[in-house]
């Protein structure tokens, strides 16, 4: 059982309560009591978060490219060295780095990840013996440490509009869509743990056209769906150049954008289509800290919020696993591009606890999971924060601390029910770090 000091409860903060878990789920809630002998103890509890938006494989990227070649830096030389390493990892690699990042998210206040995942061919480009192995180790990789998942294939089959043929870098990522609609059943049976789900992504406009996506909304008319688009000027003048219109334009005008799609980045819109995407139901799927990394812009996330526009937050590329970081950069971006202070806040509101709520229920939706309450009947995914100068003020305070400050920490995480992080460490991350450096080295030996 756990005792929290106070907890974000769906009516708002409450003091003195205790939590009660059986099998894997939330069996009830006390508030004004005390704990019991045996029980774990926070400061603060929070839900667990959803991670909308991962490529495992990359947390193996992290660092590998900042160091300044002839000529302009950008999303585009940064792919070069993300498709060398790509062509470098195996299976037992791919399961190793991705129970690397899936620890990390723990360890940050991350109870659920979306894994958009294209790596589906061995690294000449032919088919596994079993097309499946590699989504399978993704499988492994979340049940051995712990995470939900959120299983998202990627469906991608050319190189650019038109469409262009694929490059011989994107030679593992490559599916028709007959091998695609099998590899999503694969996934199906997979899942076989009970917060296991499975939907489904074509990476891009550039590499799935208007016929594949009327196909695969054909095959999985039910599923969540999520989307890169709109990341880089460079995409938005590519597609202006193909068909007339912007990346976000053209795709509403093709497909019935709903609460099932989640569009990321999402970077370069017009006010229309802020508008447009904001009154759909579909969540914007930002990744503030890898948006910076790479230079793509900031998004327009204060029409997007006042147009009723629904948010998520994830690691993309995994340069930094870091929840706090990714919301605080989010705001910080709309303050450095307005040079205004507390953008995100509505009057008279914690900056924090709005960045946490928006994030927290919209990335549950975009995941196809349960909303993030602590209330009975809910899945056990909490979150514990310590706050060892007991400063006083009220939870938006504490949160507002934990985001844009550094003496509140997450120190617990349960994932369903299961106590895999305590004193702010995963129960494997001795064996798992050790693995990952092991991996890494020979994978880096020589080869970037």
């Amino acid at each position: 059982m756990i005792f929290a000091k106070r907890a974000l409860l769906p009516g708002g903060w409450d003091s003195g309560v205790r939590v009660l878990v059986d099998d894997g789920r939330i069996s009830k809630v006390q508030t004004a009591t005390t704990a019991a002998p045996g029980d774990s103890i926070v400061d603060c509890l929070l839900p667990g978060m959803a991670n909308v938006h991962s490529h495992a494989f990359q947390r193996g990227v992290a660092g590998l490219a900042e160091g300044r070649r002839a000529g302009r830096e950008s999303f585009w030389t940064w792919r070069e060295t993300m498709y060398r390493f790509a062509l470098s990892v195996d299976p037992d690699a791919v399961q190793c780095l991705a129970e690397m990042a899936y620890v990390e998210m723990l360890e940050a206040g991350f109870t659920r990840v979306g894994e958009f995942h294209y790596l589906h061919r061995a690294p000449d480009g032919r088919p596994y013996d079993d097309p499946a192995e590699l989504t399978a180790r993704i499988f492994a990789a979340a049940a051995a440490t712990g995470i939900a998942l959120t299983h998202l294939p990627v469906f991608y089959a050319h190189g650019g509009f038109g469409p262009a043929p694929a490059s011989d870098g994107q030679r593992r990522f490559l599916q028709s869509v007959d091998s695609f609609v099998d590899l999503v059943a694969a996934a199906d049976r997979l899942a076989r743990r009970g917060g296991d789900r499975v939907g489904y992504a074509p990476h891009s406009l550039r590499a799935a056209s208007e016929a594949d996506l009327a196909m695969l909304a054909a095959a999985f008319p039910d599923r969540v769906v999520h989307i890169h688009v709109a990341e880089q000027e460079r995409e938005v003048a590519d597609c202006l150049a193909f068909s007339g219109e912007r990346p976000v334009a053209w795709l509403a005008a093709r497909v019935a954008l709903d609460a099932r799609w989640c569009l990321i980045h999402a970077t370069h819109m017009t006010a229309a289509e802020v508008r447009t995407v904001a009154r759909s139901g579909a969540v914007a799927g930002l990744c503030p800290v890898t948006e910076a990394n790479l230079g793509d812009g900031v998004f327009e996330a204060p029409d997007y919020l006042r147009a009723g526009g629904r948010l998520a937050v994830g690691t993309d590329s995994n340069i930094r696993i870091d929840l706090a970081e990714e919301l605080r950069t989010l705001e910080y971006g709309q303050r450095l591009t307005r040079r205004a202070r507390n953008v995100l806040a509505e009057d008279g509101g914690s900056t924090g606890r709005r960045l946490f709520d928006a994030a927290a229920f919209g990335g549950a939706q975009a995941l196809g999971a349960e909303p993030p309450e602590i209330a009975s009947g809910r899945p056990a995914d909490l979150v514990g924060l310590t706050d060892p100068h007991r400063l006083p003020g009220g939870g938006d305070r504490l949160l507002d601390r934990w985001i844009f400050a550094r003496d509140v920490s997450v120190s617990d995480v349960w994932a369903a029910g299961v106590h895999v992080v305590s004193g702010g460490a995963h129960v494997a991350r001795a064996q798992v770090a050790d693995r990952f450096g092991a991996t890494l080295r020979r994978l880096l030996d020589g080869a970037l």
